[in-house]
């Protein structure tokens, strides 16, 4: 079994972030989503969220917790104390 370390500087800066990661952070800070959940409720492809789930997955930001379940990590629009 590997553990796999994030590295703070591989996370998504706010600049890093278009108007659908917006949406998608926002879903994430209410609760776990699915990328169909996600798509239905931005209007967005269900394609274009996986690939944006993808990429903040990618970045450390969330993490899929089960298949196609998604969770909030670490919100990359709140400052770092």
């Amino acid at each position: 079994m590997s553990v796999t370390t994030i590295n703070r500087d591989s996370m998504l800066d706010e600049e890093d972030l278009g108007p659908a990661d917006e949406k998608v952070l926002d879903m994430l800070n209410e609760g776990r989503v699915t990328a169909p959940f996600v798509a239905e409720k931005t209007g967005y492809s269900l394609q274009y969220v996986r690939d944006r789930l993808g990429r903040l997955v990618e970045h450390g930001n969330a993490r899929k917790v089960y298949e196609g379940l998604y969770e909030l990590v670490d919100d990359p629009r709140k400052e770092i104390e």
